[in-house]
């Protein structure tokens, strides 16, 4: 096990002052990690997990050894050949997962309690009295160590271990040593131990506030750490500007109180789908599967926007509509294609750029609301269309999601695109593959995975295009 890292300066006092906090526990390349696990032979060797067993999806998951060859979350499965030609991609198993999540919580709290659980392979505990001392909470690290090798023997699944006055900085100093790293950041320790980082390296700092940091002139940690509360207030546009503030300075705060205030789907179409047709069927079942989860969280939207991203486009087509609280299913399929229609120029089967190849979709459902805090409209007549909806999502639960489905959904089914996995009301407990696929936390897994694929696709296409003389290139899955 790798010894302890601290970014104090060699010869610096070690005399505890009590400011560590938090222990913040992220495993190491989880699902395929879990698959190394479960399937010795695969220890030691490059692997990816992909979310169906498909060449033209992306990684959700790559072991170590697959990175070393530059194969990472996001890689197109046929790129990840390419780059690692002895890499084993299997299909993700979310029943394996989950299990292992809550065998491994178990661990962890045999020399621990869990405060939070952040994702399905993050967690963090809050140290409290002498574990707040530093060889206590070291000692403490290396204890949920020794019980992770004893939940999973053989070394397949490993963690690293961040220790520090919060959660923020604990999920940072996690992230400084991997594999298998314990990296502890004190008091003094701040703010020179994160200089080091990049401003992406920070939870809570993507490509956009990124952006807006540059507008402000923060390029780098040091000037990050440098400027005042109400710099950062400015630039995050809100008070988590000064939040943020205060976390890269160790202050102990309270997780900001949030309400879900919008709710949707997005899906990165594969080549088979990349047409007005394909895009289309995509976007309708990405509609019903968030009509479905309005359903069963007991919510009405009141809006809802409708965005396209195109192959070789940087810009998106996007529109957004309001109307009366509703969760039915046909009523919002009705709107989805009004807004479609206002978009369209010269009958043009899809909005956009003419003749431009739809790369991802997304569906989102806005102005929530409890449905027994709304009263709905007053003119539409609901009652028959929730009984069927009703229904409908029972078949649906008891016998296989898409058992029953829209018509105009059947090539997005055909492809097994954007998967029906609605989340449940209660936590699954993984005893079926059904059950396990609908767990919050793997679909929150799903959804950052969805996110950074995205991402990818848009790079690599600005790539092609860049090589196309800044020409929308010839699409080629």
């Amino acid at each position: 096990m790798p010894g302890t890292v601290s970014p104090r300066a060699t010869g610096a006092s070690y005399t505890s002052t009590m400011t560590l906090r938090s222990l913040f526990i992220d495993f190491n390349s989880y699902f395929a990690s879990v698959e190394q696990h479960e399937t010795p032979e695969l220890r030691g060797r490059p692997v990816g997990v992909a979310p169906v067993a498909a060449e033209t999806t992306s990684l959700i998951a790559a072991s170590y050894e697959a990175k070393a060859h530059g194969v990472s979350t996001g890689t197109m499965v046929r790129e990840a050949r390419e780059r690692c030609p002895g890499i084993v991609i299997v299909a993700a198993r979310p029943q394996l997962y989950v299990q292992w999540h809550n065998t491994l919580k178990e661990a962890i709290d045999r020399a621990i309690p869990i405060a939070h659980v952040g994702s399905i392979d993050e967690m963090a505990c809050e140290l409290v009295g002498r574990q707040r001392q530093r060889a206590e909470a070291e000692r403490i690290a290396r204890q949920v160590k020794e019980e992770i090798a004893k939940a999973a023997p053989g070394g397949a699944i490993r963690c690293s271990i961040g220790i520090a006055p919060n959660d923020f900085l604990a999920k940072t100093a996690s992230d400084m040593q991997k594999p298998d790293g314990l990296v502890v950041i004190e008091q003094t320790d701040l703010p020179h131990a994160l200089h080091e980082l990049k401003l992406r390296d920070l939870c809570g700092i993507g490509p956009s506030m990124e952006a807006r940091l540059n507008a402000e002139g923060i390029f780098t940690l040091p000037q990050l750490t440098a400027v005042s509360k109400l710099a950062l207030r400015r630039a995050w546009g809100s008070i988590e500007g000064e939040r943020m503030w205060g976390l890269l300075r160790g202050a102990w705060l309270p997780a900001a109180a949030t309400t879900r205030s919008s709710l949707g789907h997005s899906h990165v179409l594969g080549p088979e789908l990349r047409t007005p047709e394909g895009a289309l069927a995509v976007l309708k079942k990405l509609l019903v599967k968030a009509a479905m989860r309005l359903r069963r969280d007991q919510l009405l939207a009141g809006a809802m926007t409708v965005a396209i991203r195109f192959v070789g486009y940087q810009d998106r087509w996007e529109s957004s509509i309001n109307f009366d609280p509703t969760d039915d299913s046909r009523n919002l399929l009705h709107l989805l294609a009004a807004m479609l229609d206002a978009g369209r120029v010269r009958k043009r089967p899809l909005p956009g750029p003419i003749r431009a190849v739809p790369l991802s979709v997304s569906v989102t459902l806005m102005r929530l609301a409890e449905r027994t805090q709304t009263s709905g409209s007053l003119f539409a007549a609901t009652r028959d269309t929730r009984r069927v909806d009703t229904v409908v999502d029972r078949i649906n639960t008891k016998y296989g999601l898409n058992k029953v489905y829209f018509g105009g959904m059947q090539a997005a089914l055909m492809h097994d695109a954007a998967p029906m996995r609605i989340p449940f009301n209660r936590i699954p407990d993984g005893d079926s593959e059904q059950e396990a696929g609908l767990d919050p936390l793997w679909l929150q897994s799903l959804n950052r995975f969805k996110a950074i694929a995205e991402g990818e696709h848009r790079r690599r296409e600005k790539e092609r295009s860049d090589t196309h003389g800044g020409k929308p290139p010839p699409d080629r899955g």
